[in-house]
Formats: structure tokens, C-alpha cells, sequence
């Protein structure tokens, strides 16, 4: 565990890079249901229960990357992909008997919390990119929703190797409202996870592609604005349909889907009782809080 905060990002990349990743104790009962019927499965089955778990898609994108043959000259970007290249035996016998985040933070319940809540979080932002993609008619859905589920991959490996620290951010975040979530990270832990993913994810070698999505840099570009705000939306509603920076939210997303703020709310299903007045004086950047 990581006790205190490191004094690099570079010290942050070398021990994640050194350490076994832990998934979830369902996504490893899953596989092994699923592997009881090898010779029936398909690779679209195997990546539904991949997909449900960030930390397990985390896992197989550095497998394929570390492992890829010379003469592979593009990027495997999605689960499925990673999936078919490996081989249905190939991929059960690579990723059997792992390790769970439940074993991981048997110590530590309420950064267990912690991490099942910000898991929890990145499947509905998962889930949201992937409507918003289909309904942009996205060159490809499945890289979108599979750079949602990751937006936050290292604050998800944080609360499993620094849970101690993970439960400072929060504390700091509750004792002083208003507080983003980056700044509370710079101070506890001397960098935001924002950072430490970006360097994670080209340490790794993951998908420039994937990398590109992930980044709130490129704002600009109608991907990475459904993945950010995929993310900021389900980051909100979290704390209730009536968290303060709704309304902002639904106003963005209105914009990158050509649709009226009625049709957003509609479509996000958020019960008539929240539903904000119509404005238009929020910015078109996507916020990064």
C-alpha cells in the first residue's frame, strides 16, 4: 500500500507498473461461469462481463499491448478486438485465478466504498458515452464507451493502493465545499489523477487513440466532449438529481447532441420534480472538476 504521497509521477508509474491489478470478485465468478462452457462462448460474451469492470478492461488492454506481435500494425482499441486476437482458451487460461479488489481492501471498508462507489460511477458513464455515440453515429461506439469506463482508472487504482490517502481527498472534500476534486488530489497526494493517468496510459503504450479520448486537453473534438461529459454527468447525478452543476451539464450535452434541453432531460430519464429552466449562459467547455 502506499502509505504517503510519492514524489513523482514517475515513482507513481513504477509501482502500479509493478503491481498486480485486482479486479472484481463478480467479474472473476463471471469468467468462471463463462469458462465452463468454453467451447459455447463468444468473444461479444466475454467482453459484456469485461466491460462491466474498468479495472479487468484495464487489465486486457496492458496484456495486449505488452504482448503484441511485431507485425500488428494497429491499435487493438476495443475489448472485443483484444478478445478475438487473444482466443476464447488463450484469454480464460491469461486471466484466471486473479486477484479482487474485496481481497485488496479487506482492511480498509470504507475505501472499499470508496472504490465500488467510483466504479459504480465509471459504468453509468460508460453507459451514457455509449448512447451519446450511437446517437451521434460515432465511427466507432465501442471506443468511446470503452474510453468513458477508463476516464478515471486511476483514481479507481488509487483507492485500491492508497486507500489511506483516497480517504483524505474525501475528507478534505467535505470539509470544504466547493473544493474540485483535482485540486483536493494535488494536495494529498502532489499530482491529480488526471495527470497520473495520462502518464499510466503512455507508460503502458495503450492506444494513442484511447489516450486521446481520455484526455480533457482536446476538448474540442466531439469524442473526447461525449467521454468528459459522460463522465461529469454521472460524477454529479451521483450526489442526487439535484446536485448544483446539473444544470450545466444537460445544457453541454444538448449542444454536442443536437437536442433540446427538454429532449436531454427526457432522455436521461431525471424525474420532472429536478428538472432545471432552460438557460443559456453556461460555457461550451466541458468542465473538468
Amino acid at each position: 500500500m502506499i502509505d504517503a504521497p510519492l514524489t513523482s509521477i514517475d515513482s507513481y508509474i513504477a509501482y502500479f507498473s509493478q503491481t498486480e491489478l485486482p479486479v472484481l470478485r463478480r467479474t472473476v465468478r463471471a469468467l468462471t461461469e463463462l469458462r465452463t462452457d468454453e467451447d459455447n462462448v463468444s468473444g461479444r460474451r466475454i467482453a459484456t462481463v469485461v466491460l462491466q469492470d474498468p479495472l479487468m478492461t484495464l487489465r486486457v488492454l496492458v496484456y495486449i499491448e505488452a504482448n503484441r506481435r511485431s507485425a500488428q500494425n494497429h491499435d487493438i482499441t476495443t475489448i472485443e478486438r483484444a478478445i478475438m486476437m487473444l482466443g476464447i482458451t488463450p484469454f480464460f487460461e491469461k486471466f484466471s485465478d486473479l486477484p479482487t479488489v474485496e481481497e485488496q481492501l479487506s482492511n480498509h471498508p470504507r475505501s472499499l466504498l470508496g472504490v465500488l462507489h467510483v466504479i459504480s460511477r465509471a459504468r453509468q458513464a460508460a453507459t451514457y458515452a455509449y448512447d451519446w455515440a450511437y446517437l451521434r453515429h460515432d465511427m466507432d461506439v465501442d471506443e468511446v464507451t470503452v474510453a468513458a469506463l477508463l476516464h478515471d482508472a486511476a483514481e479507481i487504482l488509487c483507492w485500491c493502493f492508497a486507500p489511506e490517502l483516497m480517504l483524505q481527498v474525501a475528507q478534505r472534500m467535505q470539509a470544504t465545499p466547493g473544493l474540485r476534486s483535482a485540486k483536493a488530489q494535488q494536495l494529498i497526494f502532489g499530482f491529480n489523477m488526471h495527470d497520473i493517468q495520462l502518464a499510466l496510459a503512455q507508460a503502458w503504450r495503450l492506444p494513442e487513440l484511447l489516450v486521446t479520448l481520455m484526455s480533457n486537453s482536446n476538448a474540442h473534438n466531439p469524442r473526447v466532449q461525449n467521454v468528459v461529459l459522460a463522465n461529469n454527468l454521472a460524477r454529479h447525478a451521483a450526489n442526487g438529481w439535484n446536485d448544483a452543476a446539473l444544470p450545466d451539464d444537460y445544457q453541454a450535452i444538448a449542444r454536442l447532441l443536437h437536442l433540446s434541453f427538454e429532449q436531454v432531460l427526457q432522455r436521461l430519464d431525471v424525474p420532472e420534480e429536478f428538472w432545471p429552466p432552460a438557460t443559456d449562459t453556461v460555457s461550451d467547455k466541458p468542465d473538468e472538476s
